[in-house]
Order: C-alpha cells, then structure tokens, then sequence
C-alpha cells in the first residue's frame, strides 16, 4: 500500500476515534477483505462484530484489511497503533502477521491470532518477545495428532505406511513412521503411490499381500476413497486412515465406510448452543473463520476486565487465564498456542464424519 493510502487510513482512525465507556473496550481486527482470501475475512468480520454486539457493553473493533500481504499487515498495524487498540484479533496469513507483529509488540498490543498455523510464529516466542496468541492449530499439530492416536490405536495390528510422493503426504508419512518406530513398533509394508490414477488395484494387491489390515495413507481424499473401493473389489478387508485433507468434498467415488480421519473438530460441533441460535435467527452461517473470530474477540474483552485488586496487563491476562469461550474453555500455553487438543479421531459412516471419542 502506498504511503499516501496509509496517510488516509491514519487520519480515518483519528477522525473516527471514540470515547469508550468505562469497562469498555477498543479493539482491533486484522483481517484479508479484499483479494483471493475475501470470503474468509469476511467470516472474521462477521465473527468479530457478533461477539462486540453481544458484549453490549460499548466495546469498539476497528476492522482493517491485511491484504494477506506484508504491506497490508505493516499498515494495519500502524493504523491500530495511531487508532490506540487495546488488542487485536485475526490474522490469516503469515506475510501480514510477520510484518505487523514488530509495530504491536512495540506499542504494547497482543494479537490472538485465528488463521496463521505456521508453527515458527509462537516457536520464536522466547526470541522476539512477540505477544502472539494463537487459536489456529499449528502446522505440525496434524502430525503430532496422527503419531498420537494411531500409535496408540494400533498398537495391536498390522498396519502400513503409504504416500503419494507429494510434500504433504510424504512428510505426515514419514512422520507417522518414525513416531511409531519411536513406539516400538513397525509397519508391515510401506510405499509411495502414484496419485490420481483410476484405480489403485495395485497398491491394494501389495497391501493386501503384506498381511496388513490397516493402513496410512498420506493424501487426498479421492485416492484414498479409490483405494478404499479397490480393496473392496478384491475382498480385502482394509481399514484406512488419512489426515484432515479427507474432509475435502466428495468425488465420484466416495470413501469406503469406516474410513478413520484424524483432524480438527468443526468449530460449530465445539459452539455454545445459545451463539449458534442466534446466528441462525439471522440467517447467519457460523462457517470457516466467524466462530474462532468470535471466541478470540470474547477472550481479548476478558482479558482486559480488571482482576483482583485492579487492572494488570493485557498479555499477562492472555498467559495466565482460563477464558471461557463460545468454542469452551481456552488457556494459552508458554508459547501462545492453544494449550487445548485441536485434534480428534473420527469415522466415516458413508455419508459423513463421525466422532470416534
């Protein structure tokens, strides 16, 4: 953004500032309302803006556009500086949240941050000093998650290991595997496949040969749904597992039932009943981004309540307290991150994904 285009939104926020009302307060929300992620700001936006109306207590949000950029997040920091924001939610990119990260921690503003998942953004916590707060799940968190559940699910079986060469599917793999090994225990067969073919007859003849009676798959959800139909035509009785990618939609081919996901719970599934009535009664589809929005907006307005004898900083409130949340309870570990398990187990039932605990 060009410096004249910051120049305008600095004498907006001057213009538009407020006198807040005791106990209120002035927020900020960074979030992409224009470009390729426009849809997925607005669900911060519609988030954002529910959880201040339903505070009903004067509360304000600045809502600024991070452009998904590093100029568009440098700007918006700017602006919530000059516009004197007390915190700030959102984020989706991590270009925008880099760059706008120095200008906040400086001026002494945290940010619960509700898209970015690269892992280095809490892990440099120690190093930047950066106030930081992460609702999102980490990026490394599919991995942890898949190492967790299916060591301990498949103690007892005979499994095997397959990807489709892709970065994504090899690294949660050769993650899994080497986790497992780490547990004492060892695949029967592992492998490489090669995606997007129109069958994968081969692949479930070698599985099938292995003696293995379940298996990793790190891909997508259409060829591990053509796997799943391949292995039933050749009278094999496999269980199959893959990451989050398998809440992609459907394809011709639909997943074998009792297909195993290992991935976030749907925000909706955590959500206080009486929020998502409300969103209905207008018409509003709690979707991608408006709950997490909704719950950090809710946490930022908690935080900056006076406790005890008084007031106390903002960031101690964030590293110390338990908020309760449209999404439940939230506490923030030593890094910023959810110290909650985004993760679950869940099973296909041949029509949707169903909770396994």
């Amino acid at each position: 953004m060009q410096q004249a285009a910051f120049t305008a939104l600095v004498i907006l926020a001057m213009a538009g500032a407020q006198i807040v009302p005791a106990g209120a307060a002035a927020l900020g929300l960074a979030a992409p309302l224009s470009g390729s992620a426009e849809l997925l700001g607005q669900q911060m936006r519609t988030g954002a803006e529910a959880a201040v109306a339903a505070a009903a207590d004067g509360s304000t949000i600045e809502i600024v556009d991070t452009q998904c950029s590093a100029e568009g997040g440098s700007t918006a920091a700017e602006f919530f500086v000059v516009a004197e924001v007390e915190a700030v939610a959102g984020f989706l990119c991590i270009e925008a949240i880099e760059a706008a990260m120095p200008i906040l921690s400086k001026a002494g503003i945290p940010v619960i941050t509700t898209g970015v998942r690269v892992a280095s953004l809490t892990d440099r916590r120690e190093r930047t000093g950066w106030p930081v707060y992460r609702l999102a799940p980490r990026a490394d968190g599919e991995l942890a998650a898949v190492s967790r559940i299916l060591t301990d699910l498949w103690r007892d079986d005979l499994f095997a290991i397959v990807d489709d060469g892709t970065i994504y599917g090899r690294e949660l793999a050769e993650g899994f595997r080497l986790a497992a090994e780490q547990a004492g225990l060892k695949p029967v067969f592992t492998d490489t496949f090669r995606p997007q073919l129109e069958n994968q007859i081969a692949l479930a003849g070698r599985l099938r040969k292995s003696g293995a009676t379940h298996v990793f798959a790190g891909g997508d959800r259409s060829d591990l749904a053509i796997l799943g139909r391949d292995a039933r035509e050749l009278g094999y009785d496999l269980v199959i597992a893959g990451g989050e990618a398998l809440r992609a939609a459907p394809d011709a081919v639909d997943l074998a039932p009792g297909t195993l996901m290992i991935a976030p719970a749907e925000w909706a599934d955590l959500a206080e009943a009486s929020v998502l009535e409300t969103f209905a009664g207008r018409e509003v589809l709690p979707a991608g981004y408006v709950l997490p929005t909704y719950a950090a907006v809710e946490i930022a307005l908690q935080a900056l309540q006076p406790a005890g004898n008084g007031p106390r900083p903002i960031a101690a409130a964030l590293s110390e307290q338990t908020f309760q949340t449209v999404l439940g309870p939230v506490r923030f570990d030593e890094k910023g991150d959810w110290a909650g398990e985004h993760y679950r187990l869940f099973r296909y039932d041949g029509g949707a994904f169903q909770p396994m605990d």
